[in-house]
C-alpha cells in the first residue's frame, strides 16, 4: 500500500499558498494536503493532527519561526521543515538550518526544483541547493568568516533589517512580530550601531551591496 504523504504549508500570502499547493498536487497527487496562514493557526494545525513535511514561510504574524520551530519540534519529532522563503539563499539557509530547518528552498524556484525538494525532504529528510552545500564545506573548512558587517547581525535584527527596508512602520512591525514597539526601535538602534548608518535609505543601500 503506497504511504500518504502529509503535508502542511504554512504561508501568509494567499497567493503564495494557491500556487505552492498546486504545484505538489501535480507531484504528488496523492498526497494530503493542509495550510494556515499565519503562526497562531499553524501551533493549532499542529497540535491536532499529524504531518510528514512542513513547508514554513519564516516571516508571518503573530509568532517568530525560531519559537515555531521549537513548538512543532517538541510536538512532532519526526517532521521535517522546509523554509520556503522569497530571501536570500546564501544569507540566510545557514541560519535557519542552525535553528532547526531541515531544508530551505527559495520561492522563485522552479517546478523542477520544487519537485527535486519534496522528494527530497520525504525521503532523506534534507535538502539545500548545490550553491549552500558549497557555502557549508566552506565554512566547516575555514570557519565562518565575519568578512561584512551583515554577518554580524543577529538573527532577528536582520530580519528587522528586511522589514523596515520593505518600507513596513514600526509600528505595524511591532504587531507582526508580536514585540513591543520600544524593543523594535531597540533592535533597530542596535543594527544602525553594527552597520555604522544612520538612516532607512543607508540601510537599503547596504543590504543592496551585500546581494550583489
Amino acid at each position: 500500500m503506497q504511504k500518504i504523504d502529509r503535508i502542511l504549508v504554512a504561508d501568509d500570502h494567499e497567493i503564495v499558498r494557491m500556487a505552492l499547493l498546486h504545484v505538489i498536487r501535480q507531484l504528488k497527487p496523492h498526497a494530503h494536503l493542509s495550510e494556515v496562514n499565519d503562526y497562531k493557526s499553524l501551533y493549532t494545525a499542529i497540535s491536532n493532527d499529524s504531518y510528514d513535511l512542513l513547508i514554513l514561510d519564516v516571516n508571518m504574524p503573530n509568532g517568530s519561526f525560531q519559537e515555531a520551530v521549537n513548538y512543532v519540534k517538541l510536538k512532532q519529532p519526526k517532521i521535517k521543515i522546509l523554509v520556503f522563503s522569497s530571501q536570500d539563499e546564501l544569507i540566510y539557509a545557514l541560519r535557519y538550518l542552525k535553528l532547526g530547518a531541515d531544508g530551505y528552498l527559495n520561492k522563485e524556484s522552479s517546478s523542477a526544483k520544487i519537485e527535486k525538494a519534496l522528494n527530497a525532504m520525504l525521503t532523506s529528510g534534507r535538502y539545500i541547493s548545490e550553491e549552500v552545500k558549497d557555502a557549508m564545506i566552506s565554512e566547516s573548512l575555514n570557519g565562518p568568516t565575519n568578512s561584512t558587517p551583515i554577518e554580524l547581525l543577529s538573527n532577528r535584527e536582520l530580519q528587522i533589517a528586511n522589514k523596515l527596508v520593505e518600507g513596513i512602520p514600526l509600528k505595524e512591525l511591532s504587531n507582526t512580530l508580536n514585540l513591543h514597539s520600544s524593543t523594535i526601535s531597540t533592535y533597530k538602534n542596535r543594527l544602525f550601531e553594527k552597520l555604522n548608518i544612520q538612516s532607512i535609505p543607508e540601510l537599503v543601500e547596504v543590504l543592496r551591496l551585500y546581494k550583489e
